[in-house]
């Protein structure tokens, strides 16, 4: 069973919308975030490859997240894990960097919608931050991937799993694990694809780096 991905921004949009996004994106040009990644690993260490992704706009995974997540309503009731306001890291081990958020491409948002993290297949993935999954599942170009609703109203993509620990409406709390790093989907080796959504929808992105960086966890 496979999923794609739908609306761009909110439920019952078209492609026609997708499109529209896709251009303001490319007319509005990307940008990556440099400087020292105290978690990345050297070149050199075994990473499990060069993991990267060609996960992009996938409609069927787009309509199931978003019946998905209209079927389980916002829980105001979770209750957070360490200090107010602070996130975690998705990995507890050293990583390399193999495709940082806005790298132009052929994606139809014209840049790259998230980060990969290369490391070993089986590596623990956790959530950085708390919210309820709203989709836990095949999801067509990401591959085996976990998408939690946060308590801020931002979604977080976990992609390109090879194994998943969570289950659609759990509650998971900051540092919860999610399941564990594969090359599932579209993928050329074992990473994670970490992508921060302000919406639901696709071409709602926003780069993950600086928003962990607002919350207290330091990516890179």
């Amino acid at each position: 069973m496979g999923y794609d991905i739908d609306s761009p921004r909110e439920a019952g949009t078209t492609r026609r919308d997708v499109l529209s996004v896709a251009a303001v994106l490319l007319a509005g040009g990307a940008f990556t975030v440099a400087g020292p990644a105290p978690h990345a690993a050297a070149e050199s260490e075994d990473d499990g490859g060069d993991g990267g992704c060609g996960a992009g706009y996938d409609e069927e995974f787009e309509e199931a997240l978003a019946e998905a997540d209209e079927a389980i309503p916002e829980d105001r009731a979770l209750a957070p894990q360490g200090p107010p306001g602070k996130f975690a890291l998705p990995l507890r081990r050293r990583f390399r960097v193999t495709a940082r958020y806005g790298v132009r491409g052929n994606w139809l948002a014209g840049h790259h919608t998230g980060i990969d993290l290369a490391v070993p297949s089986g590596t623990p993935v956790h959530a950085v931050g708390a919210g309820t999954v709203v989709l836990a599942a095949w999801s067509g170009a990401y591959g085996k991937a976990v998408t939690v609703r946060l308590k801020d109203g931002h979604y977080a993509v976990y992609a390109h799993l090879s194994r998943l620990s969570v289950r659609p409406g759990a509650r998971i709390g900051t540092g919860d694990r999610l399941g564990s790093s594969g090359a599932t989907g579209r993928a050329t080796g074992p990473h994670l694809h970490l992508e921060i959504r302000a919406r639901r929808g696709y071409g709602s992105d926003v780069n993950p780096v600086s928003y962990l960086a607002r919350r207290g966890a330091r990516l890179l």
